[in-house]
């Protein structure tokens, strides 16, 4: 039976006060502590589903007068294309992200593992900046909106408006406020809002169908108005699909679906690598709300373009941004429309919960894991605070205007259904599935031709999405440089050789270790290091030595679990590790080896020769470099007591 060691997670510094022990209490799904993942609250998925719905589902409150300002008696076969699209485009791929992520990485993860290396964590790094722009902007655009809905509503006093800026704050810090409470309450809140709404919704639209259906006089008069303006059925069609770039908005929610898999219920008995139930009720929870909103899409575009005067879809007209409210209070009253008011403007509010857990769950998998934003960036509360103060900046920059946020957030939205389209297209053809990689590159060309023109049409999304990517990249990159000398591994593991090893070369009461770095491995060059070391360190014969050879693996990675083995070759004991870098293995597997033989190593290396300024930026990059002095370095840091710090002898 293999003997396995392990250690307590690394260098994490206790913290103290009470508004620190809180702040940093609360975890995202699945990060208890720095690097242990623990058991979190899961739902079911149908809870779930109203979390990512919120998002989703709110878009009803301006997707019909959208698309009617956009397309005008097109609007119906304009959405039809769109909702064509969902389920055949956008809810295949994700239904396929889920089952390849199901730890809630998304398609980001897929791409990481398809392209790895640095070239993936570039990738990866622009795609976070284009979800931030999704994500955040879908918080505070869906905030400005349900401010536009309240400043609209007949029984809300005037000296409201010309307050949208404050209002919206109000909104998002009350949204912060939920999450700073903890992810409980907002799905529990999530359900109700969604619950309500689609209700609402049901007879409003329910109504506007009625009447279009008592009065069939107004479906011939559109019919007519149709035909007349665009002369055959071709001609709607092809100027449905130019114009569908701007109806892209009806797409939000898939990525925040899959982003926030580790709270959808599993199976007491799954797999924790594949758990198979959570895939399956994710993928519920994907198909259930496509099928939901285009039924409400569908129905919806065309009963407000049949009922609604064209000129209130115009600016400043009733309808404009919001044709179902208009409709609620133009059929149902002022009482059930003012009451259908609160609700979209709950929901819209709340739109940005599902954003923020997104934000929640994909940030502390990657940017900590990679070294590229300080440790408490896992804890929830504090990136709560720091996205709702970015939210804040937002809104305060585009000073709650709806219309100024929409091309950034189309372009958040299309960029990210492209990478997941693209990534389980890559997927398809590795695993050498033929169908599969024809269809989903067939939607990667879609996607790509609508993100292009929407890019083209609305080039601010760009400029704002540049704005996340580069302050991601530079935080990041700096951030890995002053965190590049902690330890970096989360356990150190020892199988049973390298056990039995250690424990008979200890018992003199210290440890030498002869650090190598593994070239041919040929018994020439384990005895020509020992003869070097044991001349320049004056170390008696009978003595007993280790060797210590660590292999570079993925130098982009940051943390890393040590496994290290023990070997016999030529006579000689060694112990090997695999680790993406050289100097935080060896300060790791050094103190783990004082603490449980209870014995104080000595690391043996030879200089280097070359510039260390050089070896300083290959470490940065390579994970190597000049490890002696850099092996130092960790080992102060790791232990400030001189006297209990492993001894590294150079010469």
């Amino acid at each position: 039976m293999t003997e396995t060691r392990e250690t307590d997670t690394v260098g994490a510094a206790p913290m103290h006060g009470r508004f620190v022990s809180w702040l940093l209490h609360d975890r995202p799904a699945g990060h208890a502590g720095p690097h242990r993942p623990t058991p979190h609250p899961t739902h079911p998925w149908w809870k779930v589903m109203c979390l990512t719905g919120v998002d989703y589902f709110s878009t009803l409150g301006y997707q019909p007068a959208i698309a009617a300002a956009a397309v005008g008696l097109l609007s119906p076969i304009a959405t039809l294309v769109l909702v064509l699209l969902t389920l055949f485009g956008a809810l295949p791929v994700y239904r396929r992200v889920a089952a390849e992520s199901p730890h809630g990485e998304g398609s980001i993860a897929m791409l990481d593992r398809l392209l790895g290396r640095w070239k993936g964590k570039f990738t990866i790094l622009v795609l976070l900046g284009f979800m931030a722009t999704d994500f955040i902007i879908t918080m505070t655009l869906s905030a400005a909106d349900a401010t536009a809905h309240v400043i609209e509503n007949p029984f809300v006093p005037h000296w409201f408006e010309g307050k949208e800026v404050i209002i919206t704050l109000v909104l998002l810090a009350l949204l912060a406020g939920v999450f700073l409470r903890g992810f409980g309450e907002a799905i529990g809140i999530a359900v109700v809002l969604v619950v309500l709404y689609l209700g609402l919704n049901v007879i409003v639209v329910g109504d506007a169908l009625w009447n279009v259906i008592t009065a069939p006089e107004l479906v011939t008069n559109w019919r007519g108005m149709l035909t007349t303006e665009h002369s055959n059925i071709w001609v709607m069609i092809g100027i449905s699909l130019v114009v569908f770039p701007k109806l892209a908005l009806g797409l939000s929610g898939f990525e925040t679906g899959v982003a926030v898999m580790p709270q959808v219920q599993g199976g007491a008995g799954d797999d924790p690598a594949r758990p198979a139930t959570r895939i399956r009720n994710t993928r519920k929870l994907l198909t259930t709300a496509a099928l939901i909103m285009s039924g409400f899409l569908i129905t919806s575009s065309f009963t407000t373009i049949v009922l609604i005067p064209a000129d209130d879809f115009k600016d400043g007209g009733q309808a404009s941004g919001r044709a179902l409210a208009f409709l609620a209070h133009e059929h149902l009253g002022p009482i059930f429309g003012t009451v259908y008011d609160v609700s979209t403007i709950l929901i819209l509010w709340f739109a940005g919960a599902s954003a923020m857990a997104g934000l929640l769950n994909i940030v502390p998998r990657y940017l900590p894991r990679y070294g590229m934003v300080p440790d408490w960036a896992r804890a929830t509360r504090p990136l709560v605070i720091v996205f709702g103060l970015i939210a804040f900046v937002i809104t305060l920059l585009f000073k709650a205007d709806v219309d100024a946020q929409g091309g950034a957030y189309a372009t958040g939205v299309l960029v990210l259904i492209l990478s997941a389209s693209i990534a389980v297209t890559l997927s398809a053809r590795r695993r050498g599935q033929k169908v599969q990689t024809v269809g989903f590159a067939v939607i990667s060309v879609v996607f790509l031709y609508t993100a292009i023109a929407n890019i083209i049409e609305r080039p601010d999304g760009v400029q704002i999405a540049s704005f996340f990517i580069v302050a991601i990249i530079l935080t990041s990159l700096i951030s890995r440089a002053t965190r590049s000398l902690e330890l970096r591994a989360t356990e150190v593991r020892f199988d049973e050789a390298a056990c039995r090893m250690i424990s008979a070369a200890a018992v003199a009461g210290e440890l030498r270790i002869i650090a190598n770095e593994p070239d041919d491995r040929d018994e020439t060059e384990y005895q020509e290091k020992e003869a070097e070391q044991r001349e320049v360190r004056n170390l008696p014969e009978g003595l007993p030595i280790l060797f210590l050879e660590v292999t570079l693996t993925d130098a982009s990675q940051f943390e890393t679990e040590l496994d290290v083995r023990g070997e016999e070759r030529f006579g000689y004991q060694i112990l090997r590790v695999e680790s993406p870098s050289v100097p935080n293995a060896i300060a790791a597997l050094l103190l783990k080896i004082r603490d449980d033989w209870k014995v104080m190593p000595h690391i043996y290396f030879a200089w280097a020769e070359g510039n260390p300024f050089h070896f300083l930026l290959r470490y940065l990059v390579s994970g190597a470099g000049d490890v002696p002095p850099v092996t130092r370095e960790v080992l102060r840091r790791a232990e400030p007591n001189r006297s209990k710090r492993p001894w590294v002898h150079v010469g």
